[in-house]
Parts: C-alpha cells; sequence; structure tokens
C-alpha cells in the first residue's frame, strides 16, 4: 500500500509539472502574440497614403443630332474611333431603307452570277478587286469582332459593287448585266439621297452613349458642382452608359475631368492645392497622374475636388460614375514602427538604438507617417543647432543606420 501510495504521489507531482509547463508555454505564445519581440531591426522600405473613392466622369463633349432623328441610326464611324472635323459619323435611316436593301442585296446576287458567267471580260483593274474580294473573304473568316466584320462586309460590298460597274461598262449596251446594274444604281442613289448623313463639328472621339448629362457634367460648369447637385443625379458607380439611336456626340480626346468628395483632413496631410499633381489608379490598375483642377469646400469636414486626367480617356467613355484609388503620396527609405518613436517634452523625436548590450537615444526627423510606420532619416548639426539643442549633445551624437537594432 504504502508503494501503491508512493507511486500515486509521484504521478500527481508529474501531472502538477506538465500543467505548469503547459501554463507556461501558453503564456509565452500568448505575449508573442500580442507582443511579438520588444525590439526592431531598421530596414529600407516604403510607405504610403491612399484611398478609395467614387469619381464622377466630366467631359468636355458636344451632342450632334440631325432631323430624322426617330429613323435610328446607322453608324459609319464605330464608338471610340477618332474622327475629324467635317467627317460623316453616322447616317439616319431613310424611309423604306429596308425595302431598298433587299432590293440591292437581291441583284447584288443577280449580278455575281451573271459575272461569273461572263468569263472573257477581265482587265488589270478587275484582277485587282478580285484579290480584294478574296482577301477581305479570308479575312472576315478569322474575325470574331462583330464591328470589324461589318466594316469587312462593307468594304466587301463596296468591292464587288466597283467590279460589277467595271463588267458592265464593257458588257454590249442593253445587255443583262448592264440592265441589272442600272437598276442597282438606281436603288442606291434612292437609298443615299433619302439619308441624312451627321458630320463632325469638331475632332475628337465618336460616341453613341449619350445620357442628357453632356451640359451638366462638363468643364464649363465646374463652379456650379456640389456634393448635394452631383447626389441628386442618382448615378450608379459602375454603370454602362446606354447606346442612343437617335444621336451620336464627339469627345475630345486630349483631356477628361473626374469629380469627387474628400475628407478634409486627407486632403490636408497630403498638402494638396489647385495646380498639385497626385497619383491615381483606375479600374485598369494603372497609375497616372492627375492635376487638381479645382476645390471648394463643401463643410468643415469635406470638399469637391476635380482631377484633370491626360490618359486612357477612351476608357472612360462608358462611364459616368467610377471607383478610383488616390495615391496621395508615397515615401521611401529608413522605415521604423511609430511605437519605436519616443518625443521629448519639446516633441523633438527619437529612438532608442539598441548595440553590444548599451542603448543610444537618437534624434531622427520624420519624413513622412501613415498608421504603422514612419520613413526617418537623421539630423544634421545644423538642424539640431536650429532647435536649440545642446552642444555637448550634438559633438557626442549617435545616428541611425540600416539594420541598426531598436527598442520598442
Amino acid at each position: 500500500m504504502k508503494k501503491k501510495s508512493k507511486l500515486n504521489i509521484k504521478y500527481i507531482i508529474a501531472a502538477i509539472i506538465v500543467i505548469a509547463i503547459i501554463i507556461y508555454l501558453i503564456t509565452q505564445i500568448v505575449n508573442l502574440i500580442l507582443k511579438p519581440t520588444d525590439t526592431f531591426l531598421v530596414e529600407n522600405g516604403k510607405i504610403s497614403f491612399e484611398e478609395t473613392v467614387q469619381g464622377y466622369v466630366i467631359r468636355d463633349e458636344t451632342v450632334i443630332k440631325g432631323e430624322n432623328y426617330k429613323n435610328g441610326i446607322s453608324q459609319i464611324k464605330s464608338e471610340g474611333e477618332k474622327v475629324a472635323k467635317g467627317e460623316a459619323i453616322y447616317r439616319y435611316y431613310t424611309r423604306g431603307e429596308e425595302e431598298l436593301q433587299k432590293k440591292i442585296n437581291e441583284l447584288d446576287v443577280k449580278i455575281r452570277e451573271t459575272m461569273d458567267k461572263e468569263n472573257d471580260i477581265y482587265s488589270n483593274d478587275i484582277k485587282t478587286l478580285d484579290n480584294q474580294i478574296h482577301n477581305k473573304i479570308y479575312e472576315i473568316a478569322k474575325l470574331n469582332d462583330m464591328q470589324k466584320i461589318k466594316e469587312y462586309k462593307n468594304e466587301l460590298n463596296q468591292a464587288i459593287t466597283k467590279k460589277a460597274k467595271i463588267v458592265g461598262e464593257k458588257s454590249p449596251a442593253g445587255s443583262y448585266l448592264k440592265q441589272l446594274i442600272e437598276e442597282r444604281s438606281k436603288y442606291e442613289n434612292e437609298l443615299n439621297n433619302g439619308s441624312e448623313y451627321i458630320k463632325a463639328t469638331r475632332t475628337g472621339i465618336v460616341s453613341y452613349r449619350v445620357d442628357s448629362l453632356e451640359q451638366t457634367l462638363t468643364p464649363a460648369n465646374l463652379g456650379s458642382l456640389s456634393k448635394e447637385m452631383l447626389e441628386k443625379l442618382k448615378l450608379k458607380t459602375g454603370q454602362i452608359v446606354p447606346t442612343s439611336e437617335e444621336s451620336g456626340k464627339v469627345i475630345d480626346n486630349f483631356y477628361c475631368y473626374i469629380a469627387c468628395i474628400l475628407k478634409n483632413e486627407n486632403i490636408n496631410a497630403a498638402d494638396v492645392k489647385v495646380g498639385s499633381t497626385v497619383k491615381i489608379r483606375l479600374s485598369n490598375s494603372q497609375e497616372i497622374n492627375a492635376k487638381v483642377e479645382y476645390i471648394s469646400a463643401e463643410n468643415e469636414q469635406e470638399s469637391l475636388l476635380v482631377f484633370k486626367i491626360d490618359k486612357y480617356i477612351e476608357e472612360l467613355i462608358n462611364y459616368r460614375k467610377i471607383s478610383f484609388d488616390i495615391l496621395w503620396w508615397s515615401e521611401s527609405g529608413l522605415k521604423i514602427p511609430n511605437v519605436a518613436i519616443k518625443y521629448e517634452k519639446e516633441g523633438l523625436a527619437y529612438i532608442v538604438r539598441k548595440r553590444v548590450g548599451y542603448t543610444d537615444n537618437i534624434y531622427v526627423k520624420i519624413l513622412k507617417q501613415n498608421d504603422k510606420y514612419s520613413i526617418i532619416e537623421n539630423y544634421t548639426a545644423a538642424e539640431l543647432r536650429e532647435k536649440e539643442i545642446e552642444e555637448e549633445k550634438i559633438k557626442n551624437r549617435r545616428t541611425i543606420s540600416l539594420y541598426d537594432e531598436l527598442q520598442i
């Protein structure tokens, strides 16, 4: 019994030791998680300050609308294509166009069939056109862009029509082919004469995404913009502007603008003024320079800012309201955690460096600081004298270097 009792006591003692070890290990793990280390190694790094905001796209654009807008549009220039002043952008369908086009298509079939039978009429022009026709047919088969297919088909039809006219001219007067071509020309003239062609009044980018905000969200009205006015538009972020069947427009392809409401504390932290340049990141992940064109205070907490950009104008045509990132600033250099920075009563910042068992208090200049980290550099002797530091301290001062160990 005594042996058994002694054995039980040993088990109890062993269990107590194991439990104590477990408690100790758990305590150490928790402390490590809450406070991983009381030192930090100085390294080169980069910190930045950025935020994601919603912005309203403002463009210099001219809406062009004809008299026959109820007839519907046949695009000549495609969406996003550049156009010169005076170039035809689109035309309105003529009355009875569907029937006329049907007759022309039927005649085209008859003309091609007849031309294939008249193999004796060949010239260099005909051979050149034949090559163009075969090449276009081959290229169309490889395309998957509907707009390009439409353009290639138009070019193909033009080449076939031109070939038919040449063959028709060489055909005997009163021949069947000549009659077909003359009949087709009559319908084609009727179609063209009945169409209203709309031409560009300026150079720029063509768009058919007309939303009636062209005279509201315009560079000429920057002074009338406000948070209340923009919110009343009730625009959804990322919503695509629908295509119009009544009108088109030409957009300035050199610049566009983005208006947004921002916190004054962020604007002040970045020291932003009219004329300042900041980086913005669009949805395509591209970072571009944006110039601050206009600032208007909304209240004590917020201001309205308008950025001017000169890149990726075409990519913003589809939208009126977008989400994007503002990169207020970034700084590179010696990077340390904010918790390692201490302050004297005068507000002068310093850090505690640990080296071979000794510690030194070193004054540091904070270049930039975010919520967690700071980029610092050493003060010069002249800068410390300006801050009225004792000459003895300046003479014996230490400096911070890469890979130094800091006490936190």
